[in-house]
C-alpha cells in the first residue's frame, strides 16, 4: 500500500510547483571562478614564481633589445647570477643593445655570455663571421650558445642534411674562433625535426616551462619566459644553471 503522502491529489486541487534549478547560472558562475583563479595564477603567482635551487644551482636571464635599457645592479640584487646576452641573428644583424648589456652585466658582477639565433635562410659561414665580429674574446665569459628554433625564424624549412651541414660549420667556425665549446638551446620540434644533438652532441640548454626536467643531461633549464625580475620592465626569462656550469 502506498503512503498517505504519495496519494494522487484531489481533482482540481492544485499542483505543487517544484523548485527550478538555474543551472545555466551555476555554470557561468563556476566558469568565473575558475577564469579568475586561472587569471590570478597566470598574471600573478607565475611571474613572481621561482622554482626551488637544488644545491649550487643559480638563477640566471636571457636578454635581448626585446627589453629595453636594463639595470643590471637590481637584476643582480635580485638573486640573478648570470645573464646571457643576444649578440647577433642571421648573417647580419646585430643586437642594438648588446654592447651595453655587455658591459652591464659584468660591471654589475654577474657572469656573462653571448648567443646567436641561427636563422635558417642563411649560410652558417655568414652567421659564424657575423657572431665572431660582435662578441669579444673573453676567457672569463660563460660558453657561447647558439639558439636553435622555429618561432620567428625563416618560413623555408632545409633538409636534414642541408640544416646540419650549415650549422657545423657555424659550430665549428665559433669554437674555433673564441677557444671554447658552444651550447645548444634547441626547442623540442626543432630537435624533432633537425636531431642536431647527434651530430653535435654539445652541452644543453632545455626548456621546460614551470616545471623540473624529468632527468636528461642538461646544463641551463629555461623555466619560464613570463618572469618577472628586478630592473627588468616587463617580462623576461629565468633560468637555471646547473652547478659546475658558471
Amino acid at each position: 500500500m502506498a503512503p498517505a503522502n504519495d496519494l494522487p491529489p484531489e481533482p482540481g486541487a492544485p499542483r505543487a510547483r517544484r523548485p527550478r534549478v538555474r543551472l545555466p547560472f551555476v555554470l557561468v558562475g563556476v566558469v568565473a571562478v575558475v577564469l579568475a583563479i586561472a587569471l590570478f595564477v597566470w598574471t600573478v603567482v607565475l611571474p613572481h614564481g621561482r622554482p626551488r635551487l637544488e644545491a649550487g644551482e643559480r638563477f640566471g636571464v636571457d636578454v635581448s633589445n626585446h627589453q629595453g635599457p636594463i639595470d643590471w645592479d637590481r637584476v643582480a640584487r635580485d638573486e640573478i647570477a648570470f645573464a646571457y646576452i643576444k649578440a647577433t641573428e642571421g648573417g647580419d644583424f646585430v643586437d642594438a643593445h648588446f654592447r651595453e648589456n655587455w658591459d652591464g652585466a659584468a660591471r654589475a658582477g654577474l657572469r656573462r655570455g653571448a648567443y646567436h639565433f641561427f636563422t635558417l635562410c642563411r649560410p652558417g659561414a655568414d652567421q659564424a663571421d657575423n657572431f665572431l665580429a660582435v662578441v669579444p674574446r673573453d676567457d672569463a665569459a660563460l660558453p657561447p650558445v647558439v639558439d636553435l628554433e622555429f618561432g620567428g625564424n625563416c618560413s623555408g624549412r632545409p633538409d636534414r642534411e642541408t640544416l646540419r651541414r650549415e650549422l657545423t660549420t657555424f659550430v665549428e667556425r665559433v669554437e674555433a674562433g673564441l677557444g671554447r665549446p658552444l651550447v645548444l638551446y634547441v626547442l623540442e620540434d626543432f630537435e624533432d625535426q633537425y636531431q642536431v644533438q647527434a651530430v653535435l652532441p654539445r652541452a644543453f640548454w632545455i626548456r621546460s616551462l614551470f616545471q623540473r626536467p624529468d632527468g636528461g643531461d642538461w646544463s641551463i633549464w629555461q623555466y619560464s619566459g613570463t618572469a618577472l625580475v628586478d630592473g627588468i620592465d616587463g617580462e623576461a626569462d629565468l633560468n637555471v644553471a646547473r652547478p659546475g656550469f658558471l
